[in-house]
């Protein structure tokens, strides 16, 4: 969530403090132990195999797809991998894994908890000034709110400052049926968006092809963009900005990589 978002009622972050002392050890690096990086199919789908043996995901399912450009791509994240195994470098075989392990198991739970977010969108908390931030904010902001409104029947309300809206019971059930209607793979890149931007409905118009990364990136970083132009960028906000757009960037590849 962004400073100008409130989290949803009753779900404020919680510190647990006695774990603020405690500095966790890193996790030992996996060496690249194989060689060769191939794809195959069978009934079940497209495959990577590693040394002719088959991929399976963190819950050992196997990894597999019906898109032969997606296997390819991930065959070439494993065949990138150097001296050491980097799954933070391989957005796609996290996201495929998370679509077979986590989403397609558990959708109507992942949905129920997606959906309580109808109420702290960050597209529907607007600044009441500067008059040019208020401005670049309904100029990005508002054709999605609209595009959501005219094309799922979810009209969200917006209100200036951070006091919590509270959108429609008819709104936020036909935001569900909007998300609910998404495939898995569909869902799993929305998750991953949302979670990202703090926007079902950016995230929405994102994964239906209304918007692409750029302007997924640009308008969940607009707030910070104006504070950058107005006082400066750290490094660290420069880090976490430039981690946001690889991860858009690759939420984005995989949606194109699995049309089929």
């Amino acid at each position: 969530m962004t400073e100008n978002t409130p989290p949803p009622k009753d779900q404020a972050p919680k510190v647990d403090t006695s774990k603020l002392a405690v500095k966790e050890a890193p996790r030992p690096k996996t060496k690249r132990v194989y060689k060769t990086v191939e794809v195959a199919s069978d009934a079940e789908g497209w495959h990577v195999l590693l040394d002719g043996k088959h991929l399976i995901t963190p819950m050992r399912k196997p990894l597999a797809t019906p898109a032969k450009a997606l296997a390819e791509a991930i065959a070439a994240e494993w065949d990138g991998q150097k001296e050491f195994v980097e799954p933070e470098n391989m957005p796609l075989m996290r996201l495929l894994s998370t679509a077979i392990d986590r989403v397609a198991p558990e959708r109507a739970m992942m949905i129920d908890e997606l959906v309580k977010y109808a109420d702290t969108d960050l597209l529907c908390y607007r600044a009441a000034h500067p008059a040019v931030l208020k401005s670049r904010q309904e100029t990005l902001w508002q054709p999605v709110l609209d595009w959501v409104a005219a094309k799922h029947g979810a009209s969200l309300i917006v209100v200036d400052g951070i006091l919590p809206a509270e959108q429609s019971t008819d709104t936020v059930a036909n935001l569900k049926a909007a998300i609910a209607a998404l495939s898995d793979i569909h869902l799993t890149a929305f998750q991953a968006s949302a979670a990202i931007t703090s926007s079902l409905t950016l995230s929405l118009a994102f994964v239906q092809g209304r918007l692409s990364a750029a302007e997924v990136f640009a308008a969940s970083q607009l707030d910070e963009t104006y504070q950058i132009e107005m006082w400066g960028e750290d490094e660290l906000a420069a880090e976490r900005r430039n981690r946001i757009a690889i991860d858009l960037d690759g939420i984005g590849n995989f949606l194109k990589l699995t049309a089929l």
